[in-house]
């Protein structure tokens, strides 16, 4: 399992992910899950993925591949003319991925799915973030849903949906993607730090702020002992129900 958001601010984008893999409790593992393509000046895009690896890294790798040798028929990806095409670009090499490693029958299907974030902005164009489903298919952050969630979602969600603000700066947002992964991994062991997190300003057109934030992170630690304090300071102030 992982996590993975993707916040859309008039500012710009906020990507964060998790680095965690496992299969059983003695097999956990880190692997990036975060990957950026730029050509400064012009295109920058941001995906993040969740679910099988073999599936994921297929992806990565014939996004890679493609744009070593690009043609009419294996365009590369910085060279599709809008983030709409390059959804839908990124949305069929998932839906090859899979049937690649599927073996016939909806329950193997379903093993090798995954589900992926993107987002970015092409000179001349919105900055625009979408999520992608196994099947291909896919569907865009607006004002409605201006955040992306893949992976264990539930736990981050409800602190993302009381305290987002599409107005909100870099370091506002940075602190309340902390708090929804804090939550995140404190209830669920198949999430964990490091965490990679990447901004992109609007209109910039190059890659902004990366960083891998660890466990040992002073601002993380900072965070997450204050989240907790004010959550029992919260608390403790709620009235009691007269009995």
């Amino acid at each position: 399992m992982t996590y993975c958001v993707g916040l859309k601010l008039r500012r710009g984008l906020v990507f964060m992910s998790d680095t965690r893999t496992n299969a059983g409790v003695d097999n956990i593992s880190t692997f990036r899950k975060m990957f950026t393509w730029a050509d400064d000046g012009d295109t920058v895009i941001t995906l993040m993925t969740a679910g099988n690896l073999a599936t994921t890294q297929t992806v990565i790798s014939n996004i890679d591949e493609r744009m070593k040798a690009p043609g009419e028929r294996m365009p590369s990806i910085l060279s599709l003319p809008s983030m709409f095409q390059i959804a839908r670009f990124v949305g069929q090499t998932l839906r090859d991925a899979i049937a690649e490693h599927a073996m016939t029958g909806q329950r193997a299907d379903a093993t090798f799915n995954a589900t992926i974030i993107i987002g970015g902005q092409i000179k001349g164009s919105e900055p625009r973030l979408f999520l992608i489903y196994p099947e291909g298919n896919f569907i865009e952050a607006g004002e409605d849903t201006p955040f992306m969630q893949i992976g264990e979602t539930k736990y981050g969600r409800p602190i993302l949906v009381r305290a987002f603000d599409p107005d909100m700066s870099f370091e506002a947002a940075i602190k309340l993607l902390l708090v929804s992964f804090d939550s995140t991994v404190k209830a669920n062991l198949s999430v964990g730090l490091p965490l990679d997190l990447q901004l992109y300003e609007r209109d910039s057109l190059t890659v902004g702020l990366s960083r891998r934030i660890r466990s040992d992170d002073a601002y993380f630690q900072s965070i997450s002992l204050g989240w907790g304090d004010a959550l029992k300071r919260a608390f403790d102030s709620l009235p009691d129900m007269e009995l």
